[in-house]
């Protein structure tokens, strides 16, 4: 009683009507983690029932079917691209870690809907007049349609996962056959906490540092307006500004780019040794597992190029002068990446020990 008290005086405190909606969502989460959940789901259960019925009766009664019809083609629209938007993501993101195809059409059909909180989303944006009065009604029918088709694209999910199969060209079988193999092969039989623990720890690394890399560059174009009135007295262009800014943040990042960067071609040795077995690639293993190796850092650290293009947008430079730091930074990096690695291990160990340092009682 004492929980739901609290969960009643934390909404009461609560005066915007969309906050409610927030701070009923994080008190649930809260209160999700107590060992008397069980007990509170009995107490709340028929309060739920009630308020869900209330909700989808409101809802009910601010539809107008004239507008349903006014809008029907742009509700079909969107009802489509919702579905097969949802069931391509979805599979895809259930497939690409391992999951059979199956599996995959499942999840993606399963989860081919729009929820309420799309309503809310609407109402709110209608409220604070960013946008039309006709996405509220559009986003309650797309709502309403895709959940009414949900559970016939449910029980189509394997009679249509036979049929793509059987359509399927023998080439692009194969691809998806061997691509499953190949995540197969990297569960290992024995010794699998090892092997995981360590894929586990690069991820993770890699992570840290490409956060790191993203505050400095957002920090940077934070920055920038501050950093101009002192730099205009020696720049007086703005792409000179830019240049110095962005030259700057890059060289200040240059530690953790390359630590990103062997992390990437530790991950990729990894996964090259582990996944390509002379078993099944024979005289090719060696060739395989080199371009694996290579491949993956290359491609990855375009990515984190992008990224970090996409972040400094602010400060980005001019194409043909962003190209110029490149070159001079990838000059500098000859001479001194060695250092760069050595003060990236000085900075991690010195972060492990404040971390593992005991505490004072």
């Amino acid at each position: 009683m004492l929980l739901v008290t609290v969960l009643g005086f934390c909404l009461l405190v609560v005066k915007l009507d969309y906050s409610i909606a927030l701070g009923a969502f994080l008190i649930g989460a809260i209160m999700a983690e107590s060992k008397h959940l069980a007990r509170i789901e009995h107490l709340i259960a028929p309060v739920r029932d009630m308020f869900s019925a209330i909700f989808f009766v409101t809802i009910g009664l601010l539809l107008n079917p004239a507008v349903l019809l006014e809008y029907a083609w742009p509700i079909a629209v969107i009802t489509v691209a919702v579905v097969l938007g949802k069931i391509v993501s979805c599979g895809l993101g259930t497939f690409l870690p391992g999951k059979d195809g199956r599996t995959a059409m499942r999840v993606g059909m399963s989860v081919a809907q729009i929820g309420e909180f799309s309503f809310i989303i609407a109402s709110l944006g209608l409220s604070l007049k960013v946008t039309s009065s006709f996405l509220y009604p559009i986003a309650v029918a797309v709502s309403a349609v895709t959940t009414l088709f949900t559970p016939y694209l449910i029980r189509t999910a394997d009679p249509l996962t036979m049929r793509l199969a059987c359509a399927m060209p023998a080439p692009l079988a194969n691809t998806f056959g061997l691509y499953s193999q190949w995540l197969a092969s990297l569960t290992p039989l024995s010794g699998g906490p090892t092997l995981f623990s360590m894929k586990k720890r690069i991820v993770l690394q890699i992570s840290v540092n490409l956060a790191l890399v993203a505050v400095i560059f957002l920090g940077a174009s934070y920055a920038a307006p501050f950093a101009s009135a002192h730099l205009a007295r020696w720049l007086e262009t703005d792409n000179a500004q830019r240049v110095a800014l962005w030259s700057a943040a890059l060289i200040v990042a240059l530690p953790f780019l390359v630590a990103v960067y062997r992390k990437l071609e530790s991950l990729a040795l990894l996964l090259a040794e582990v996944g390509v077995q002379p078993v099944k690639a024979g005289r090719f293993t060696r060739a395989i597992r080199s371009a694996i190796s290579e491949l993956i850092p290359i491609v990855a650290m375009s990515g984190v190029f992008l990224l970090v293009a996409a972040l400094s947008g602010g400060i980005l430079p001019p194409f043909g002068l962003m190209i110029g730091v490149l070159l001079c930074v990838a000059l500098l990096l000859t001479v001194l990446w060695r250092w760069c690695a050595k003060i990236h291990a000085t900075m991690q160990i010195a972060l492990r020990e404040t971390f593992e340092e005991p505490r004072d009682h």
